[in-house]
């Protein structure tokens, strides 16, 4: 048992796929605390894992609240250490004690971004070769490369940075809300870093997910105007707009950005000089976390 470490897992009317990830989970060595988020539900996938995992708590939310459940999450965990999982991922034995052990070790370490296995044939994931070859290079504190970008299904933060960070922002609701939350921890000088030996299994289904490029794109073009200095935001708008004058989903993606621009402008903080440096690096490499 590894005391310390909880993990929680936002889900939303996926109740077969749930019951197979928390099979995994509740049968890990480090026996983790272990919360649900059902993100307003419909097929009963809060009555199952009452059902099923007596052990598990379920945290049922009135509507969906997109990637805001995993925060809900992270307030009512008890443990200073948490993973995050999809409804259709897990964690490897093992992985969890020793991101704890890397939590403890390295006290500025706030976000440890680990590696990713696709499928029943275990397929690194391309994010996972991009993350090791990330051009910030590794601080002397810190346990591995620095990165400010992540798959959340593999990623464990240390509670207290989370909520400092506030967590993910609200006006993304899904799709790439990874980098603006690194962004914000680098921000407040906390460490993000990826280590290839803490392993997930993400076993995602086959079917293409509705409007999933729509929200990549309006959300890597929010998350540049609510952080980037104004001649890249005034740069990213009009390359999108040029976009969308041809594309009908970027198109729609312009339009969804621009109906949250009030809330933008309310929540608008510029990064600091060191993190826009680092991004900008990223930029010229292509790597995870260039956003604009």
């Amino acid at each position: 048992m590894t005391p310390g470490v909880g993990v929680v897992v936002a889900t939303r009317d996926r109740r077969a796929s749930l019951a197979r990830t928390l099979q995994r989970l509740t049968g890990l060595p480090e026996r983790p605390e272990i919360l649900v988020v059902d993100n307003a539900s419909t097929d009963g996938t809060a009555a199952m894992v009452r059902e099923r995992f007596p052990y598990v708590r379920v945290l049922r939310l009135p509507r969906n609240r997109g990637a805001l459940a995993r925060t809900h999450g992270v307030r009512h965990a008890r443990a200073p250490y948490i993973a995050f999982c999809d409804d259709d991922s897990w964690w490897a034995p093992g992985s969890l004690a020793r991101a704890v052990a890397l939590m403890r070790d390295h006290p500025r370490l706030g976000l440890l971004a680990g590696a990713a296995l696709i499928g029943h044939d275990e397929r690194p994931d391309p994010m996972n070769a991009a993350l090791a070859a990330s051009p910030l290079g590794r601080a002397p504190d810190l346990p591995g490369p620095s990165v400010l970008g992540f798959l959340c299904c593999a990623a464990v933060v240390r509670r207290e940075a989370y909520l400092q960070a506030g967590g993910f922002h609200p006006v993304l609701f899904f799709g790439g809300e990874e980098s603006l939350l690194a962004y914000d921890l680098a921000a407040r000088g906390w460490g993000v870093v990826h280590r290839p030996d803490v392993v997930a299994h993400h076993h995602p289904e086959p079917l293409h997910r509705a409007g999933r490029d729509v929200r990549w794109r309006r959300n890597e073009l929010l998350t540049c105007w609510l952080r980037r200095p104004l001649p890249r935001v005034l740069g990213h708008t009009l390359q999108t707009a040029a976009e969308a004058r041809h594309d009908p989903a970027v198109r729609r993606a312009l339009y969804e950005a621009l109906a949250r621009l009030p809330v933008v402008v309310a929540h608008r903080r510029r990064l600091p000089a060191t993190v826009e440096a680092d991004v900008r690096l990223l930029e010229k490499a292509g790597g995870p976390g260039a956003h604009g």
